[in-house]
């Protein structure tokens, strides 16, 4: 065996949290890009208050979308492809479980947020962001038609890759116990986000999803469950319209 072959096997067995970094990096710098780009065109950036601008609205989840770039490169440069890695083509049974875990993240989310609303206030706890999406677009509905798209197959597929693929991957490789696993990759779900107000209720969520990915084994249920969990509020966008 050559070094480069040592080299590469060794690189192998860890390119998880190399992919998984990557896809954080890429989300980070998108983000930065773009709110420079738009804040010297249109002055300060916001992607909830994009109105009638529809291309804007879809660049808005770029970012997001990049997230799965840094598993996907990592998969087929390193891993076995995507369908090995993550197992990312679906059975019944993940259908299953998916869709059980994902009406479990929708009544999770749902009590916690009520739970915030009750201690905090409802002023001081944040709606989701497609809700202020839905109250301040004003635009074309194809391109409502395209962010729900992104957002109940685009987003939940990128996301699981980053934290419930890779993530959830090199955690196990290094033996972390799976309850452990579970509710680290639940923490970085949440955070990801960058919502403050609504981070306990992303974290039940996350908790919620992330059984999909341990009960099946598979990253495939994982989306599934995000998928649905998502449903609800991508409708919301044409019925606020």
């Amino acid at each position: 065996m050559t070094d480069d072959d040592g080299a590469r096997r060794v690189l192998g067995a860890h390119w998880c949290f190399v992919a998984f970094f990557a896809g954080i990096a890429g989300y980070y710098l998108a983000n930065l890009i773009i709110a420079a780009a738009v804040n010297r065109n249109v002055g300060e950036f916001d992607p909830l208050e994009l109105h009638d601008i529809g291309p804007l609205l879809l660049l808005a989840f770029v970012p997001n979308l990049l997230l799965g770039l840094g598993p996907a490169v990592g998969s087929w440069q390193w891993g076995q492809g995507l369908r090995t890695d993550f197992g990312l083509k679906p059975t019944w049974r993940d259908v299953r479980i998916g869709l059980a875990c994902g009406v479990l993240a929708l009544v999770v989310g749902y009590l916690l947020n009520l739970m915030l609303i009750a201690v905090y206030g409802a002023d001081d706890v944040s709606d989701s962001p497609l809700t202020d999406l839905a109250d301040t677009f004003d635009g074309d509905t194809v391109w409502l038609v395209l962010a729900a798209v992104i957002v109940i197959a685009g987003a939940p597929l990128t996301e699981e890759l980053l934290v419930r693929g890779t993530l959830w991957n090199a955690l196990s490789f290094h033996r972390v116990p799976p309850w452990a696993v579970l509710v680290l990759t639940s923490l970085v779900f949440a955070q990801l986000h960058g919502e403050p107000t609504r981070t306990i209720a992303l974290f039940g969520q996350g908790i919620a999803m992330g059984l999909a990915r341990h009960l099946s084994g598979r990253v495939s249920a994982g989306v599934i469950a995000h998928a649905a969990n998502n449903l609800p509020p991508a409708v919301l966008l044409f019925v606020a319209h």
